[in-house]
């Protein structure tokens, strides 16, 4: 259990990969929780279904489904939905588009989702005098830039993908509702997150799929390629954390612990025991070739530091799998 005041929080994205988890555990921390989720009809659809039916049910859980950009409904259904859990201490804005690949060819969808759906998020709270606001935003920003680890401070204004381009506009209009109307504002910048019940599309899902399963996986690249992977549960310890009065700030979680997609799929397969068919694709443009967090604000603003190191999270997220197998082995198929 943690020390969390039992409040009431709305999460947008409940049903995703880490809107799930944050839900998860506020609940079991006492917590009553509005969860907003559009179920969009993506092609992991059903690894929502299978998140939400985990926390249906629970003691203090309200599920809406709702689309969080629509600017006509969305403040009116929310409201209704209140009448049961009460007043709202805070919002955590995890809902959108992720996936730099994606947004190259569909960036309307993003543009909709990320900036006017943070827009509609935002000028809900400002209407019910909801203060607290945490929001989602990605280590894709610092694509391009080559000064490493990256910090907060450096200039990420000129954004190399539609998905950093739309996280970067959001992060610009929470900072201007927090200058004109005074919300606390905090944002975090996620590193490269995984996990059980994890975002399909992710290089360490579709790794320990395709090595279980014993199909090829595929490099977009040469696989030298580094990613600053963080475990689940250490992204929501740092959400948690930002929910204390912080005014406003950009706040970088990662593990500040990079590894080439080569090598994970090395402990993949030392940790399997099986072997790895390993195809090359071309690289995306939009793609980069290395992040890796500076985490010292993190520390020094919220205390927070990972705690779970590569092998442990990866045999947590291959354990998961295999409980889930005889379903989720159809993903990505």
């Amino acid at each position: 259990m943690r020390n969390i005041p039992q409040k009431a929080y709305l999460v947008t994205g409940c049903a995703g990969f880490i809107g799930y988890h944050v839900v998860e555990d506020l609940l079991n921390n006492g917590c009553k929780v509005l969860g907003v989720d559009s179920m969009y009809q993506s092609p992991d659809l059903c690894i929502k279904d299978w998140r939400l039916s985990q926390l249906e049910g629970s003691d203090g859980f309200i599920f809406c489904r709702i689309n969080f950009c629509d600017v006509h409904n969305f403040s009116s259904l929310i409201t209704k939905a209140l009448d049961s859990i009460g007043v709202l201490d805070g919002v955590i804005h995890l809902g959108g588009r992720a996936g730099i690949r994606q947004s190259v060819s569909n960036p309307l969808d993003y543009y909709e989702s990320n900036v006017l759906g943070t827009l509609n998020v935002l000028e809900f709270c400002h209407a019910h005098g909801i203060k607290k606001f945490v929001f989602a935003s990605s280590s894709s920003l610092y694509s391009g830039i080559g000064e490493m680890p990256f910090s907060e401070s450096v200039n990420t204004d000129r954004p190399i993908s539609p998905y950093a381009a739309s996280k970067k506009a959001a992060e610009e209009l929470c900072f201007s509702y927090h200058y004109l109307h005074g919300m606390d504002i905090t944002v975090f910048r996620f590193f490269s997150v995984y996990g059980p019940a994890g975002r399909p599309d992710m290089s360490p899902f579709r790794f320990i799929q395709s090595v279980i399963e014993g199909v090829p996986l595929t490099f977009f690249g040469n696989g030298t390629q580094q990613r600053d992977f963080t475990y689940i549960e250490d992204i929501v310890n740092g959400i948690i954390k930002g929910l204390k009065p912080l005014g406003y700030e950009i706040i970088n979680l990662g593990s500040g612990r990079p590894i080439s997609l080569k090598n994970l799929v090395r402990r993949i397969e030392f940790i399997t025991g099986k072997s790895a068919e390993v195809c090359y694709s071309n690289p995306d443009q939009a793609d980069v070739k290395i992040t890796h967090a500076c985490i010292k604000k993190a520390y020094s603003k919220i205390e927070w530091a990972p705690r779970t190191d590569l092998d442990s999270g990866l045999k947590t997220c291959i354990r998961w799998y295999e409980k889930q197998r005889e379903w989720v082995r159809r993903l990505n198929a």
